[in-house]
């Protein structure tokens, strides 16, 4: 046994710190980048006297990470993660130029659409390089740190992005992330040179059937990328304009109901044991959590009067807690993968519960606020146990698609999410009822219980082996 403790492979050794560092870095700056602009925004529409495209500017980005997901599954299957790498890299320096030397407002858009599908690329192009480059075993620890590269860009992204606003100007939020993204590719270079030297794995009939039919599926992603972009900008004119925007509202969710049947894997909506119950529960749990997180701040601030900045409060207890969470899941605890998952989940539903009781009583706030914490410890458990199962049952062939399979139902699931709340906002706007809140919050609670219920069957099926990889069009 103590030969085996000592040889057992370790993130912060020679071979590995290179590609720990370059990835911890590139997530770090997509994590401040992400904040950043959440700050920066409000000042750059008033400077250029654009504050009806405030919604344009920040659905872009969620428009095109969609379609990017899809393209970045099937190129890091078929050429590799090191071109799909580049070209993320490369969309995302291009991305915070336009929008640092923006001279009007469709520049800024421009940009944002750029960072959306920098972001999708960089994302699944990350996990197939981990997946090639890292021992199984080391992959949940991995995961961890992606989480945990969220707690400074919570806590201090926007003081920092403030500051720099105020001081230097908010250009400088972006241009200087170029500044930051040259160490980090070049650490990435000695663990993309093994991956570009590797052996390509050979492809059976069926896996070259599969990544057509994923290539297929592609444009009802840009479908699902056009119904996102569609829904969102009609949520937030559904006041003005009720019977246009709800119309809007409602023939995007048919629309992207109909691309998640398409591009998602065979036996996703019944949740399939293997790999398909991976992608549901990812959804579900995705939704759960980010819908009710969307809230918070506006809840605090409507009926428990709190200032704008201490309602921010929610941000930096997701971070932490989502980075305790995901820290722990990567420790050895010799529990089966899956109990991880369940207990993450079971933890989230009783979080937002708890946390639902900030909208139907007037109870104290620290309560709920606790709630939120323990949805956060459970996020980061489930979040990281998904990532990891979605690479323990794939392959070199499939994990670039299986990872962007993933990513994009839980994409889908809390842009549904975020549109039938918004709707149900949109009509309480004058006054809001804590029932509105309550509701959405415990939808939340309820989501996560059923993820809990599904979260057994994301055992691999060995029967179903062959049938549970990244086939399309049967969801």
């Amino acid at each position: 046994m103590p030969s085996t403790t000592a040889s057992r492979p370790r993130l912060f050794t020679g071979q590995h710190l290179p590609l720990v560092l370059g990835v911890i870095g590139l997530v770090t700056l997509g994590a401040f980048e992400n904040r950043a602009v959440g700050t920066a925004l409000p000042t750059m529409v008033r400077e250029f006297d654009a504050l009806g495209s405030f919604g344009l500017a920040n659905a872009a980005p969620n428009a095109s990470y969609l379609i990017s997901l899809a393209i970045a599954g099937l190129w890091s299957d078929r050429r590799g993660p090191i071109p799909t790498l580049r070209a993320g890299a490369i969309s995302f320096a291009l991305a915070q130029i336009l929008v640092g030397t923006a001279t009007a407002m469709p520049m800024v858009i421009a940009g944002r659409l750029l960072s959306g599908l920098a972001e999708g690329l960089l994302d699944v192009s990350l996990v197939v390089l981990v997946a090639r480059a890292l021992p199984a075993v080391l992959r949940p620890r991995m995961f961890s740190l992606f989480a945990a590269m969220w707690i400074l860009p919570s806590v201090l992204g926007p003081v920092l992005t403030g500051v720099v606003t105020e001081q230097f100007g908010w250009r400088w939020v972006f241009l200087g992330a170029i500044v930051l993204l040259v160490p980090s590719w070049l650490l990435l270079g000695p663990a993309m040179r093994q991956s570009a030297t590797a052996e390509a794995p050979e492809r059976s009939a069926e896996d070259v059937a599969e990544l057509e039919a994923w290539r297929a599926a592609l444009p009802w992603a840009l479908a699902a990328s056009v119904a996102l972009f569609s829904m969102t900008l009609a949520g937030d004119h559904l006041q003005a304009h009720p019977i246009i925007c709800g119309t809007t509202v409602v023939v995007a969710l048919a629309v992207l109901a109909r691309a998640a049947v398409r591009v998602m894997p065979a036996g996703t909506f019944v949740a399939r044991r293997g790999f398909p119950a991976v992608v549901a529960v990812r959804a579900l749990g995705g939704a759960a959590f980010a819908v009710s997180g969307a809230y918070l701040p506006l809840l605090l601030t409507l009926q428990h009067h709190f200032s704008p900045s201490k309602a921010g409060v929610t941000l930096s207890i997701t971070g932490v807690c989502w980075a305790f969470g995901s820290w722990l899941q990567g420790r050895e605890h010799g529990i089966e993968r899956v109990t991880v998952l369940r207990t993450g989940l079971a933890f989230m539903a009783i979080g937002l519960l708890v946390t639902s009781l900030l909208a139907w009583t007037d109870g104290t706030t620290w309560i709920g606020l606790i709630g939120w914490g323990l949805a956060g410890i459970g996020m980061g458990l489930s979040s990281s146990s998904l990532s990891v199962l979605t690479l323990d049952l794939s392959d070199h062939s499939n994990s670039g698609r299986n990872s962007s399979a993933g990513q994009m139902a839980a994409t889908m699931s809390i842009a549904t999410g975020l549109a039938i709340s918004g709707t149900l906002l949109a009509f309480n706007s004058d006054n809001p009822r804590p029932w509105v809140f309550g509701s959405i919050v415990t939808a939340g609670g309820v989501l996560a219980l059923l993820g809990f219920l599904a979260a057994p069957r994301c055992r691999r099926d060995r029967a179903l082996e062959s049938s549970s990889s990244s086939a399309v069009g049967q969801g």
